[in-house]
């Protein structure tokens, strides 16, 4: 809580720099905007979903923002909160996967710069926050049909690192990085996917190794938007502006959450964001019969997927009691992939507690 009432500060004390009293004519103004960056920021730092699964429907089907500025808006704010909450987990040693971070977030950032430049601008929104939402549905079937699994625990990091697994890695953070250029948010998802489905990756891990993937993913994209495209002008400034201090304490407000919470809980907060997601979609898209059956076959086929992967069991390692997470001392590695301690079980047996 330390660390993160400083980074919060800091921003603080530098919009107090930059705006002075300004600011509070923009929050009178835009306090909308502030208000539902409250409930981003936490998901964006607690979930895999990102802020912009929350900022990007509330922005464009309530206050009516054209949908390619709320995108905007969405990488300019997430480089700030992510920032925020990134910062906040690598300073509290929270356990990440930073080869997956490493490798992820640089085929990441290339994909959503050719994303941003090349293919966002020609490709519908609307076919893209439903094609979004359909693997968010798919990846809940998904968790739910994995629920059911035993006989393995779930790992700390990935057991095995050969070509294939960096490769794998690799291609999941390029076609996020392309699905995050036209949606805003997808590099999470899509890695999220890989690591707790098919890697057995435990919630507690994989979920701040997103959100600090999606960090870098978010800064990539604000950076090409605002000196490459050119195009982060006018109102959207005024709304980064109003919202940036909020998310400064939301996002690792929700990264601080997402530590004492355990993988069931974790994966039931999933389950009713993506729930609202869905409802949100088929209530404020307007579908034709062409989207209808597009969006119904996207959902069968990254349904399939997804089956496909929680039926490798390449990952699974097994357990003397059957079921449960794997400790620091059976995958012989800490959080920075050091050999970990005599102490390092304990309190792992302590903080992951089993799926099923």
């Amino acid at each position: 809580m330390l660390v993160n009432a400083v980074l919060a500060a800091i921003v603080w004390l530098i919009w107090a720099k930059v705006w002075g009293w300004g600011y509070f004519t923009r929050l009178e103004e835009h306090w909308p905007v502030a208000l539902t960056m409250v409930f981003g920021s936490l998901v964006g730092g607690g979930t895999s979903e990102g802020g912009g699964a929350i900022a990007f429907p509330v922005m464009t089907k309530v206050l009516t923002v054209p949908p390619d500025q709320a995108r905007i808006f969405t990488f300019a704010i997430q480089s700030i909160g992510m920032t925020a909450a990134s910062l906040s987990i690598l300073l509290c040693r929270v356990p990440i996967e930073r080869r997956v971070v490493l490798y992820g977030s640089a085929a990441g950032m290339l994909g959503v710069v050719l994303s941003v430049t090349m293919i966002a601008p020609h490709v519908p929104l609307k076919l893209v926050r439903v094609l979004f939402t359909m693997l968010l549905v798919a990846l809940a079937v998904a968790l739910l049909v994995q629920l059911r699994q035993r006989g393995y625990r779930r790992n700390f990091v990935v057991p095995i690192w050969t070509s294939r697994e960096r490769n794998l890695v690799l291609g999941a953070g390029f076609a996020g990085g392309l699905l995050s250029g036209v949606a805003g948010v997808g590099e999470n998802c899509v890695m999220f996917l890989l690591l707790v489905l098919l890697f057995r990756v435990s919630e507690k891990v994989a979920t701040p190794t997103t959100v600090v993937m999606m960090t870098l993913v978010s800064i990539a994209a604000f950076l090409t938007h605002v000196f490459v495209v050119r195009d982060f002008t006018g109102f959207v400034v005024d709304y980064w502006v109003t919202a940036a201090p909020v998310v400064a304490v939301g996002a690792p407000l929700g990264a601080w959450i997402c530590t004492r919470l355990t993988p069931l809980t974790i994966r039931g907060v999933l389950f009713v964001l993506i729930f609202a997601e869905l409802v949100s979609t088929l209530l404020l898209v307007p579908f034709t019969p062409a989207l209808a059956v597009g969006s119904v076959a996207v959902l069968v086929l990254f349904t399939i997927v997804c089956l496909v992967l929680i039926r490798q069991d390449t990952y699974a390692r097994p357990g003397p009691d059957g079921f449960g997470d794997a400790t620091w001392a059976d995958v012989g590695a800490g959080p920075a992939g050091r050999s970990a301690g005599p102490k390092a079980e304990a309190p792992t047996r302590e903080d992951l507690q089993d799926v099923g």
